[in-house]
Formats: structure tokens, sequence, C-alpha cells
């Protein structure tokens, strides 16, 4: 596989993640790697990506690569398409007749999402960060514009203060001071949340996270600080699920940290045999707006 450049338009929107200085291309870099001023250097990868995470590094897990392999086979067979396009929609709506407008996908995974976005606004400058390599390594592909960087969310963004004009986070954690910080005024930030009766019918016969009633309260509270809600819109898409199908939803996310071992024996694991009829399963999700509050 030939190696990536890692696109260099977006750079000026970065600090460094050591000092907090601006960042600019590494002058004669092959792959793309930025430094600031004081001298702290990020080569870029050959895979299309900038790992910023040096010295301790992070106490968090990223998505491993089988994680990632099973999210784009899942994704690839569009189970989650009715999702996809009400992003993109929802996207271009609030971007419209913003200029050049910058988006930043806040745990963009394999940039499916991400992707979609850019296909609804192809003028957007965009930045993708996520936890996972192996995720990254795949957004740089499906999005080659976009300047995709490993980062830790829950730590102070390597992004400049009131940059960015949409943020978009799918299923990724919340950091809601950072992302208020980096948000222009008036900028606004696109959640994607699963929904009460999510993955249900699968839930009954596997050990799957359960999702709280009252998670659309629970998401506007952890955001009042900083942000006004705008509008929440919910989304159910039915889908026929064979074997295959199962087992690369329950291990694409966070179910795959809990329920991996337990799949691979038993009654369980027999669910995820080719069933000679598909199995009836509805996802539901929440897709909620919030601008950023004037302080």
């Amino acid at each position: 596989m030939p190696s990536l450049s890692v696109p260099l338009e977006s750079v000026d929107l970065l600090l460094c993640p050591v000092c907090a200085e601006d960042m600019r291309p590494n002058e004669g870099s092959v792959a793309g790697g930025i430094s600031c001023a004081a001298g702290h250097r990020f080569d870029g990868a050959k895979q299309g990506y900038i790992n910023l995470l040096t010295g301790r590094g992070t106490s968090f897990i990223p998505d491993t690569a089988d994680m990632v392999a099973a999210r784009s086979a899942f994704l690839d067979e569009g189970h989650y398409d009715p999702l996809l396009r009400q992003v993109a929609g929802t996207v271009a709506g609030l971007l419209e007749g913003v200029e050049r407008p910058v988006i930043v996908d806040a745990g963009a995974g394999t940039g499916h999402y991400l992707a979609a976005a850019v296909g609804a606004v192809p003028a957007a400058r965009t930045v993708a960060l996520d936890l996972s390599k192996f995720a990254l390594r795949r957004a740089a592909r499906s999005v080659p514009q976009a300047l995709c960087l490993v980062w830790d969310l829950w730590r102070p963004l390597p992004l400049a203060g009131g940059a960015v004009d949409l943020i978009i986070n799918v299923f990724a954690p919340r950091n809601a001071e950072e992302y208020a910080r980096i948000l222009k005024p008036g900028g606004h930030l696109l959640v994607v949340t699963p929904a009460p009766g999510h993955l249900d019918a699968l839930r009954a016969r596997l050990p799957l996270l359960a999702v709280d009633e009252d998670k659309s309260d629970k998401l506007a509270a952890s955001l009042a600080q900083g942000f006004t809600p705008v509008s929440a819109d919910s989304l159910s898409v039915p889908m026929q699920l064979k074997g295959e199908d199962m087992r690369n939803v329950v291990m694409m996310g966070p179910n795959a940290h809990h329920a991996g071992a337990v799949l691979e024996q038993g009654d369980e694991a027999a669910v995820l045999q080719e069933p000679e009829t598909p199995l009836a399963v509805e996802a539901r999700f929440t897709l909620s707006v919030f601008r950023k509050s004037a302080r």
C-alpha cells in the first residue's frame, strides 16, 4: 500500500501540545511533519496521520486493529447509511453560507462520518482527532484532505481557541470545556448518541452495554455550562443482521472490551453463527445540536 503525505493546509489551526505555541510545517518534510517555534517536532506517519501523544501518552485504551476492522466491515455494509445521510444533511444546514468552514471530528474513528460531512460541504477544512492510530490510518484514506491527529480528547485539545465552526462528535467522549474553547462564537456541536432501545433485539441475546433511559437529559446537563441546546432529532433504522454483522456491531465499539471473550464460547457464540434467517434489529440514535453560548 503506497505511503500517504499528511495534508498540511490546516496546520495553522494547531497549537503545540507541549508548549501551546503555533504549529508550522517542517521544512523539507516528506511525510508531512509539523513543529513549533520552540522546536517541538512531530513527524508524519507514512499512513497519513501525525501522533501528537508524546511523553506520558494516555491512560485510556484506544480502539484496536480488530475493533477498527469490525467497524469498517459493518459500516461498509451500509447498515448505518440513514444515519450517515442525516449527519451530512445536518452539517450542510449548520454551515450554509459559511465560507470555507472549519470542521473538527472529535473521535473521528475511520472518518466515516467526516467523509459524509466533506461531501456535503466540500470547501470545509477538516481535522480528525482520535486515540486510535489504526482508525486514523483508515480516516486518512477516507478523507485525504483531513489533518488526522492521534490525540486524547480528555486532554486540552491541540487547537487554537475560536478557530472552529463545527465539531462533530459521533459515539465519542465529550470534553465540553475544550469544545467550547475551540469553537467560534455561535459555532455548533453536533452530537450523535445511541438512544434507548438501540440494538435491544441483539441485547436480549448477548451481554451488551445498556443505553440509559435519560441519556439525552444527561447529555444536555453535561454541556450546560458552555452550550445552548438547538435541536434533538430521533432516528430509527431497521436492520436485518446476519451472524457476521452481529459480531461486527458488537466488536466495533465499547462492547468489545467486555464482551469479546464471552462471544468465543457457549450460547453467545452460537448466536453469532450464520443464521438461516437474519435477525431483525433496530438501531436508534439521537442527533443533538448545541450552539456555543455567549459569554
